[in-house]
């Protein structure tokens, strides 16, 4: 038993190198930026003092509000990915068959085969107001004048939504895939509807998919900045922009690392936030549909014995 752990431990040294040495390590690095100390000559307006001034300037109105509209695209674009993707997965999951599943899957993630920046281009050629789109809704009468949606925080959670949606279809595709139907018509033959069971049956199961799904969307989502800088221009920043122009533009390393701690603290507080109000929503379900499960009760056994003699006095 000593050696077989042993021998797992060592398996296990590769990829906690790994992660220390590309996420722990940067992270430390960044972290340690963030209060001014400047490495050589890779900031120009850092010094070695060390203080919390770049945090104070990074929460300044001017860049809070920036803050606020990724927040606000962060979450609203993991919704409508989950309210997009899940009717999605769940088709392909239970509706189709087996053999055609594997041409379903490579048509979601038809959009990976080509460039981020090139898709996300694509999106600003539709979005032009002098492009094919404006032109079909001004001939169809939908719109007067020319499309206006292009740099606008809506062409941004458009971009976001199209760019992220596969990574939420894979997870609640295999999490639905593995319930099975054998629950489904379980709960079925008990009376529930369909949707009665998604929510009851399904959706419980597939908790692990929808987590993962969630996850992956929302943490990359909040740090992208290419579809902002691409689609929303001044109207649809991000803090990715932010934090990009800080250390590629203005070589202010100190106040680019203290907005991406900042942005890192935004998401683990959304991500537990969230966690915390899904907990409490869903503990009246999980109180009703919780089984009591427990030794039965102890028979009396003195007054089924005393009937027979009750009986013959009776007689």
């Amino acid at each position: 038993m000593r050696r077989s752990r042993s021998a797992g431990a060592f398996l296990a040294v590769p990829a906690w190198a790994w992660l220390t040495a590309f996420f722990v390590a940067p992270v430390a690095m960044v972290v340690w930026f963030s209060f001014g100390y400047k490495p050589g000559v890779f900031g120009t307006h850092a010094n070695d003092i060390l203080s919390f001034d770049r945090y104070v300037e990074a929460m300044s109105p001017t860049f809070f509000a920036t803050f606020q509209n990724t927040l606000w695209v962060g979450i609203l674009g993991t919704i409508l990915c989950f309210f997009i993707g899940a009717p999605v997965a769940y088709w392909m999951a239970f509706k189709v068959r087996p053999e055609r599943r594997g041409i379903l899957i490579a048509l979601v993630l038809v959009p990976f085969w080509t460039n981020f920046l090139v898709r996300t281009i694509g999106w600003q050629v539709i979005f032009a107001p002098e492009g094919w789109m404006s032109g079909l809704l001004q001939t169809i009468g939908i719109i007067d004048g020319p499309l206006e949606i292009l740099y606008t925080r809506t062409a941004v959670l458009v971009g976001v939504v199209y760019n992220y949606l596969p990574l939420m279809i894979l997870p609640l595709f295999v999490a639905f895939d593995r319930v099975g139907p054998t629950l489904r018509e379980a709960s079925k033959d008990l009376g529930a509807g369909k949707i009665r069971t998604f929510f009851r049956v399904t959706l419980p199961l597939s908790q692990p998919g929808v987590i993962a799904g969630v996850l992956l969307v929302f943490i990359p989502l909040m740090g992208d900045y290419i579809t902002a800088t691409v689609l929303g221009g001044a109207r649809g920043n991000m803090v990715g922009q932010l934090v990009a122009s800080q250390f590629q533009t203005a070589q202010n390393w100190a106040l680019g690392s203290a907005m991406a701690v900042l942005l890192m603290l935004v998401i683990t507080l959304t991500i537990a936030a969230a966690a915390a109000v899904i907990w409490l929503v869903a503990l009246p379900f999980r109180s009703a549909n919780r089984l009591v499960l427990g030794a039965e009760p102890p028979v009396d056994t003195t007054d089924a014995a005393a009937q027979p003699a009750r009986e013959e006095v009776k007689a």
